[in-house]
């Protein structure tokens, strides 16, 4: 029975009731044929459904999600470009590149915005793939202009236009979503083409975003400046389960395309390695993890929880994570998202477009959740057995010039 069918039948309790079944009863080990299959599943859908987004049930968010450079939808081909090589099916290969032809490898009209930048990544790994230095001609000159006057504003997220737009902050990464938009693709750009001004960039404005946002104690990220005194109602911190998500995704991201002997990479991996440890001890007991981070969960949510997976799973195959309580958490959040997919390759459970921690139904889907999910999927699918890991990330590629 579809999860659509529950909701009309029972409401939220019906429709938890369901996923929770699921998510218990489902195989206890993925394996790898099986993963790429619901992974194929959930991208074939998406691919489906990318001319018209009539599904999305807010009409602002529904011109957002229509955006082709912003980052929904650059979160929705970052995940595709990592499935199509996990998976090797050339499909998805080739609708990354037809996608990056239609848009020109260009970007909007935003000059210095990290949601802009998202895309950037997927414009990278296409000129990669196709040997042509020639799609990386917008990014480079889009990032060179940020070299050239690089903004200084404070990253208080309050100071904005008075006659309103977007806060002053904005010019630089001042929220924590902006951690997987923006600094991968600027450190991809620099291994790409040998150009160490785009990794000092990065490096320099991750931990300034960092020594910000980070709480030293709870080893979790604010979502931005104005949540750093907010308390709930029990008088809890505020951590966002898609922020921190977000982050957590973006540093593994980061160590990917970070060179080995790179003086701030021990810096980033003893981060990634505090944030696993918190992020483990807080998965809710269906395996998804809470929209907000300290709170009792209430309902699943899929975004955020792709996210984690796929960070937890990509440190066990990178030889950083060893201990056995992430694997389990890789597996128990695997059986959560594919116990989330309909039967038509839909997945539910999406948090919609926001700033903080909200509600999520059954039904509720998007292009960021699916990207998280294939780069879970993309990540799952290799898992390593015990005392195994993937080739050496030092591994340099030859520039593209």
């Amino acid at each position: 029975m579809k999860l659509r069918r529950v909701w009309a039948l029972g409401g939220w309790a019906a429709a938890i009731a369901l996923f929770s079944a699921t998510a218990m009863t489902a195989q206890p080990r993925a394996r790898a044929a099986g993963v790429r299959e619901v992974g194929s599943r959930v991208a074939d859908w998406q691919l489906a459904h990318l001319d018209n987004f009539d599904y999305v049930s807010l009409e602002a968010h529904r011109r957002d999600t229509q955006s082709p450079r912003d980052w929904i939808q650059a979160a929705f081909y970052i995940g595709l470009s990592h499935f199509a090589d996990a998976s090797g099916d050339a499909h998805y290969a080739d609708a990354v590149l037809a996608h990056g032809a239609t848009e020109a490898w260009g970007f909007d009209n935003r000059p210095r915005h990290a949601d802009a930048d998202a895309t950037g990544a997927v414009w990278i790994w296409a000129a990669e793939r196709t040997h042509d230095p020639a799609k990386l001609i917008p990014i480079r000159s889009r990032f060179d202009a940020v070299l050239a006057e690089p903004s200084t504003v404070s990253l208080d997220f309050e100071f904005a236009p008075p006659e309103g737009g977007a806060p002053f902050c904005q010019a630089r990464w001042c929220w924590s979503d902006a951690l997987f938009m923006a600094p991968p693709a600027w450190i991809a750009l620099s291994k790409a083409t040998a150009d160490k001004r785009y990794l000092a960039h990065a490096d320099s404005e991750f931990w300034a975003t960092t020594d910000y946002l980070y709480d030293r104690t709870e080893r979790l990220y604010y979502r931005d400046s104005r949540f750093i005194a907010q308390r709930d109602a029990k008088g809890r911190k505020i951590f966002w389960g898609r922020g921190n998500g977000w982050v957590f995704a973006g540093l593994a991201r980061i160590l990917t395309d970070l060179p080995a002997a790179h003086p701030s990479r021990p810096r980033y991996e003893a981060l990634f390695k505090q944030m696993a440890e918190r992020i483990t001890s807080l998965q809710g007991a269906n395996g998804c993890w809470p929209v907000s981070l300290l709170e009792p969960q209430r309902t699943p949510e899929t975004s955020g929880t792709g996210f984690f997976v796929y960070g937890l799973a990509w440190g066990i195959n990178h030889g950083l994570l060893h201990d056995k309580r992430h694997r389990r958490a890789v597996n128990r959040g695997w059986r959560a998202l594919t116990a989330a997919v309909q039967q038509d390759g839909r997945l539910g459970w999406v948090q919609r477009i926001g700033a903080g921690p909200d509600q999520v139904s059954a039904d509720d889907t998007q292009l960021y959740g699916v990207g998280a999910f294939l780069l879970a999927a993309s990540e799952v699918s290799g898992l390593q057995s015990a005392g195994r890991t993937k080739g050496s990330l030092s591994s340099h590629a030859t520039p593209l010039r």
